[in-house]
């Protein structure tokens, strides 16, 4: 009864903020993880049944003032379930959350935790409500999602996301375009968005700098023969560290000449560990200040339009056995949350370019293995949805 009311309390504050904050759109990132994918057999992980719910029951206290395992307060529902993906939508658009960003994957010639997507919020009854579109998380699989195995071990590589040129082009291409075919799939300017988590990843599978430039042509064409006015490309993991891969008949490239030569169209980061480093005892006002701190420099170091994002906090020990601790951002909370979105809506209101819309990137929807979630769990609640709510507003973002 305590969560039923819970619930609906919180429905009643988002509707009261109805239209508060009409113009931005607010995205939040979704790991499909959460869910019995036919994959994680091939992977020896998750024998439950339960994807990665199951390292969340499983996570252990491992110091002061850490409060592990955290239980979402919805229960361990299943990513896959039309109806419990049905309730979800509806609390993320009562916190002002208009997009969901689902993360693709693509190994071995066939998609992964692609199930909560196609047979979860595609098949809610309210899906229409809430916008999507992809991010196509191209890094290799390696042991990280099982919590058996130590830090030693996690980085062994079991799947490659490299993909081929003619793979990309015949079997990749088509699926996006069916997605983007979708009447609620986001897009700016009638050009669907799409993402890729590491651009270089990309480019040296499909055989390089041209190839990958042909290859991005193609899709293009293949959006417009669809309807769209062609594609906006965004690159989802850009820390000013990354270096650039050389253009064609240059011996050296800026990022500025590699993505005008590729046609990307803005960029962003997945969390903040791109933009100020989680180390031992940064707290997470000071995290979010640094990440803050860089958004002028992010637009500038690219070329193209920087799209902010707002991460909730990092822990992600619950990937790691008993015995092993990883560094974590200290005393997340609300209050600072609030405060950031204030300050990157702020930043949108001054800085968004002609064309562009005011879109925040949220870290994340669900990211319970990386201390990162909106869904509220037995220690926080709803605080850190209704902090949203109180900044954006409920059902009031662009259309």
């Amino acid at each position: 009864m305590k969560k039923k009311i819970a619930s609906v309390l919180f429905s009643i504050a988002g509707a009261a903020a109805a239209m508060a904050a009409a113009g931005y759109d607010v995205a939040a990132i979704v790991w499909p993880a959460y869910h019995p994918e036919p994959r994680w057999q091939e992977l020896g992980i998750f024998k439950h049944g339960n994807g990665e719910w199951q390292n969340v029951y499983e996570a252990h206290t491992k110091f002061e003032g850490h409060r592990e395992p955290l239980v979402p307060i919805w229960g361990y529902e299943k990513e896959d379930d039309p109806i419990a993906v049905a309730r979800k939508i509806d609390a993320a658009l009562a916190a002002g959350v208009n997009v969901f960003v689902y993360d693709w994957y693509w190994y071995e010639g066939r998609p992964f935790l692609e199930g909560a997507l196609n047979n979860g919020f595609l098949k809610a009854p309210n899906n229409e409500r809430m916008k999507f579109y992809l991010m196509w998380a191209n890094h290799d699989v390696d042991h990280l999602w099982d919590n058996t195995i130590g830090k030693k071990g996690k980085t062994d590589k079991v799947w490659s996301a490299d993909v081929s040129y003619d793979e990309f082009v015949n079997k990749l291409i088509p699926r996006f375009v069916d997605y983007f075919k979708k009447p609620n799939y986001y897009k700016i300017d009638n050009k669907p968005v799409f993402s890729f988590f590491i651009p270089n990843k990309f480019i040296n599978g499909v055989g390089g700098m041209e190839k990958a430039k042909q290859a991005l042509d193609i899709f293009r064409a293949e959006a417009k023969k669809a309807g769209f006015a062609g594609i906006h490309f965004q690159s989802f993991s850009s820390p000013l560290w990354r270096k650039p891969l050389t253009v064609p008949g240059q011996e050296k490239s800026t990022f500025p000449e590699m993505y005008k030569y590729l046609g990307i169209d803005s960029v962003t980061v997945y969390n903040w560990p791109s933009l100020s480093r989680v180390e031992k005892g940064k707290q997470y006002k000071t995290w979010g200040e640094e990440s803050l701190a860089l958004f002028d420099k992010m637009s500038k170091h690219y070329g193209v339009p920087f799209v902010p994002n707002v991460t909730i906090g990092w822990d992600n020990n619950s990937r790691y056995p008993k015995n092993e601790t990883t560094t974590v951002i200290e005393n997340t909370n609300a209050k600072d949350y609030e405060h950031f979105l204030r300050e990157s809506k702020a930043w949108l209101d001054k800085n968004t370019q002609a064309g562009m819309p005011k879109l925040l990137i949220i870290n994340s929807w669900n990211e319970w293995t990386e201390g990162s979630q909106l869904e509220p769990d037995d220690k926080n609640g709803y605080d850190f949805l209704n902090a949203t709510a109180r900044v954006f507003g409920g059902h009031g973002q662009a259309k």
